[in-house]
């Protein structure tokens, strides 16, 4: 008696989709690996994303409401330098050596990767790609680029140990991920942070000047 045929998949079955991994998933896979967890060891990994990725952990650091353990200012001068290459049109992004040796990862960044992760995987679950025809070609990086150069200064000029500088940080950070994920809201909710953020700035440097120049 002959074998029965062996069952064939329906016309209509597909094969199932592998999803690329996430953001906060590479990352974690980055952050996992061996070696030195430098800047210039993040740009080399990720190639294209490269332009992106740093942003977020450059600018995580002021983004967060913890102690930053160290001076933030030259976190946020190689993010203009890397905002700059993204408007001028730049193939790959160039820093000096030195800078490329800046230290992103280590034991003593420990409870600032731990809280920027759980940010990441936050804004990963509520976000999906949205009129992803916006991203990845010449005008949108333009825009990418500006938009980072202005929370990046924004958070630069902001005085030292006020907290000024959250939120046009988080403002990067999050326009970051919004270019990463693709998803327009998130863009749009990035500009609406760092205007909120230029404008307390505004406000209350105003106010404390008026202040200093009252006790005169």
């Amino acid at each position: 008696m002959p074998a029965p045929p062996t069952p064939q998949p329906g016309r209509g079955a597909t094969a199932p989709v592998e999803l690329p991994p996430s953001v906060g998933d590479e990352l974690a896979g980055w952050l996992a690996q061996d070696g030195a967890k430098t800047l210039g060891s993040l740009i080399d990994l990720f190639g294209e994303k490269s332009f992106a990725l740093p942003f977020v952990l450059l600018l995580g650091v002021p983004a967060l409401p913890l102690p930053p353990g160290g001076a933030t200012h030259i976190m946020e001068v190689i993010a203009m330098l890397l905002a700059l290459q993204l408007i001028v049109g730049a193939r790959a992004l160039w820093l000096p050596e030195r800078w490329r040796r800046l230290e992103l990862g280590g034991a003593r960044r420990e409870r600032f990767l731990a809280a920027l992760m759980r940010m990441i995987r936050r804004l990963e679950r509520l976000s999906r790609p949205r009129l992803r025809f916006l991203f990845n070609h010449r005008l949108s990086n333009i825009a990418f680029g500006l938009l980072a150069l202005a929370g990046s200064l924004a958070a630069f000029l902001a005085p030292p140990f006020t907290g000024l500088d959250t939120l046009p940080s988080l403002a990067v950070v999050v326009l970051s991920l919004g270019v990463l994920l693709e998803d327009i809201l998130l863009v749009l909710a990035a500009i609406l942070l760092g205007a909120a953020g230029v404008t307390l700035e505004i406000v209350l440097g105003k106010a404390a000047l008026s202040g200093i120049e009252s006790l005169f």
